[in-house]
């Protein structure tokens, strides 16, 4: 299993940076696994698929990344350095896991700033859980009151659109988007938004599965990938045409090379790339 976590620091308007050739990933985005179908017909049956899983979204995950999906999600956290009275976007994020871990970590990293109590932290960080699905909201939603944070004042979820996000301009501090990436239908419009609601200086960081290069780890995950994990999602979730669209996804989503065609030529707009990759 391969893992990228791509972080970006922007200091510009991407709406006049957008580098030449990202409009070639458009007929990439308009597939649905190794079927090719219609931009409308696609929104749809991804939507059919996160309503399928939403239930059993942790046990998709670990199914897919054999539990690790769980530490690269630490690791996305750790390499934003959350902050108190900071603006965060996190899309795709519809049951919490990076939000709840963004909160967690400003609590627990900053106690000094708390002597003024946490009231006053509530009212100035604004951590936000944007979905398009409303089903996986409910189940983020439901997991906050679970942990206790159900009243977090400084919690907000969201039903949303990536490529047409509803926030303002220049209006947050740092943006992720965690495993939900690859599933959108025009990642270009993506990451438009993404420069647009993005401060001067704000950051991306994208988590995605990934592409295995060494041949013989390529022959085993292609093994697990398309033999069992379909074969263990029909037996534990009831659902195999949804796992095996989401192994496929994964396939067809650009390679690591997506860094040399979307992040890297940010670099000539003193933006700062980094991309980073975990296999099983």
């Amino acid at each position: 299993m391969a893992m990228r976590c791509a972080t970006a620091r922007f200091v510009g308007n991407f709406r006049h940076h957008l580098p030449r050739g990202i409009t070639r990933l458009h007929t990439h985005a308009t597939s649905f696994g190794f079927k090719e179908v219609g931009e409308e017909e696609k929104s749809k049956m991804v939507g059919k698929v996160f309503n399928n899983v939403a239930s059993n979204y942790d046990l998709m995950n670990d199914i897919m990344s054999g539990g690790l999906h769980r530490l690269w999600k630490d690791r996305l956290v750790s390499k934003l350095h959350p902050f108190p009275g900071m603006k965060h976007l996190d899309v795709a994020g519809g049951t919490g896991d990076v939000a709840f871990r963004i909160l967690e970590s400003i609590k627990s990293d900053s106690r000094r700033a708390m002597q003024r109590g946490l009231d006053d932290l509530n009212e100035e960080t604004e951590i936000y859980a944007c979905d398009i699905n409303p089903n996986m909201l409910s189940i983020g939603k439901k997991r906050a009151i679970e942990q206790g944070l159900g009243d977090e004042r400084c919690l907000f979820w969201t039903e949303g659109d990536a490529e047409a996000l509803k926030f303002k301009d220049s209006s947050m501090d740092s943006y992720t988007i965690a495993f939900g990436i690859r599933n959108v239908t025009h990642i270009e419009k993506v990451l438009a938004e993404a420069y647009r609601v993005l401060k001067l200086g704000g950051r991306f960081l994208c988590l995605e599965l990934s592409h295995v290069e060494q041949p013989l780890f390529k022959q085993i995950y292609d093994f697990y990938s398309f033999q069992l994990i379909p074969a263990i999602g029909g037996l534990v979730a009831g659902d195999r045409e949804s796992y095996q669209y989401l192994v496929e996804s994964i396939r067809r989503f650009p390679n690591q090379g997506l860094k040399g065609k979307i992040l890297k030529p940010q670099k000539k707009k003193k933006h700062e790339v980094e991309l980073s990759k975990r296999h099983l």
